[in-house]
């Protein structure tokens, strides 16, 4: 072997790949969380305010969906060939600039346009942005920072849904909308073209927990174990897993109908707010535990957070007049959505191993993408059909669902020894 083909570099006391998991948490926490964790309170008064109904106003959340599961193989390749810095930081900023243009609109089929734009940013801030900047950065700890940037949309759900229902009762949901877009636009974007670098030779460094020399033609990887790309497609446990995530994300998505339901029961905006900011509570705690379980037990994780999200839905249907009551089941539905992000990803490396995990991986992204898409908009027409409860208690029965395909697939893996 050539002496050229040697790289030796001395660790930095404190690696650049932390400053590489705080921009990452800064679009998970503000970009995300504004995104999704935050839409819910702008629901009823939007909707009231343009004179359609709810679920009408929420179809801009299925478009918004499908926008990004068309968008994600587009954003992958582009990922590959361009700077992750600047395609990042761009779509932030279009991000914010589209905040600010909903603050104006008045017709619901503006949104529908609005929900398009978002997903295409939502393909890279949201589905590519840790998982591919971590797994550059880091050769070691990378559930722990995955779960850590992951959790960063329920800390900003927790701090922004309470800030959200105040400025909307306050000033209205026009100035709400136009405040997040200059967050957005004049903090995050110019924060992200600042400090983010595409990979660690930018900085002269090695991966998180590389060995101080390694080859450039390896880069310090190794080749991983467990099913090609080409076993996977062909087995079942792929599809149960697609299925898995389609359910998950489709059900994740009544978090967006709990503030309404809130409201319907007689409780204020501002109560229904904190609600929503409980479900974020239950969404960073479940999100840190899981990774914590997983490294232990997926099977464990499958368990905790399907049945802790359908006890938590269980426990909104029955509450009555009970803010304690709807609290606690606000945030035990947020362990469900934690399993979104952290317990679809760890549930594929179970299964699957880390060979060719980030390929399999992308497919069931699109899944998580179709779910959201479908679902979205489709708990909103059911809901004004029948009531919240109906749809609640059919996420309930999904979760239970997931539950079996998650034990089916972890006890097929082992039983075949793949």
């Amino acid at each position: 072997m050539k002496n050229d083909s040697i790289v030796a570099i001395e660790k930095p006391r404190l690696h650049y790949g932390f400053t590489i998991v705080a921009c990452c948490c800064l679009m998970m926490g503000i970009n995300v969380g504004l995104t999704f964790s935050c839409a819910g309170i702008f629901y009823r008064p939007v909707s009231e305010s343009l004179g359609v109904a709810v679920g009408e106003f929420g179809i801009y959340m299925s478009v918004m969906y499908v926008t990004s599961s068309l968008m994600l193989s587009v954003a992958g390749r582009l990922l590959e060939r361009y700077s992750a810095r600047w395609l990042f930081s761009a779509n932030s900023a279009l991000m914010g600039l589209t905040f600010l243009s909903m603050a104006l609109y008045d017709k619901v089929w503006e949104f529908y346009v609005a929900g398009g734009v978002l997903g295409v940013t939502l393909a890279f801030l949201l589905y590519l942005s840790f998982p591919t900047l971590v797994n550059r950065w880091f050769q070691t700890r990378v559930g722990l920072m995955i779960g850590i940037c992951s959790a960063a949309s329920g800390i900003g759900g927790m701090l922004f849904n309470p800030v959200a229902g105040w400025m909307i009762t306050v000033w209205g949901w026009r100035w709400a909308y136009a405040g997040f877009g200059v967050l957005i636009l004049c903090v995050v974007s110019p924060l992200l073209a600042w400090l983010l670098r595409d990979r660690p030779a930018d900085k002269g460094l090695l991966p998180y927990g590389a060995d101080a020399v390694v080859t450039t033609a390896a880069e310090g990887r190794g080749a991983g174990s467990g099913m090609t790309y080409g076993a996977a497609v062909k087995s079942p446990l792929f599809y149960a897993l697609i299925l898995f995530a389609f359910l998950m994300m489709g059900i994740s998505t009544l978090n967006l109908f709990i503030p309404g339901f809130v409201t319907d029961h007689g409780f204020s905006l501002e109560q229904a707010s904190v609600t929503a900011a409980a479900v974020m509570a239950g969404v960073t705690i479940g999100k840190l535990a899981l990774g914590w379980i997983n490294d232990r037990s997926s099977l464990a994780g499958v368990a905790v957070t399907t049945l802790g999200g359908a006890l938590g839905l269980a426990v909104l249907i029955f509450s009555e007049g009970s803010l304690f009551s709807v609290m606690g089941g606000a945030f035990l539905f947020g362990w469900a959505y934690a399993g979104v992000t952290v317990q679809t990803a760890m549930l594929t490396r179970s299964v699957f191993g880390t060979r060719d995990y980030a390929r399999i991986y992308s497919v069931i992204s699109i899944a998580l993408a179709a779910g959201g898409a479908l679902a979205s908009g489709g708990w909103g027409l059911l809901a004004d059909a029948t009531s919240g409860t109906v749809i609640f208690a059919s996420g309930a029965i999904g979760l239970i669902l997931c539950l079996l395909l998650g034990i089916w697939s972890l006890r097929s893996r082992s039983s075949s020894g793949a």
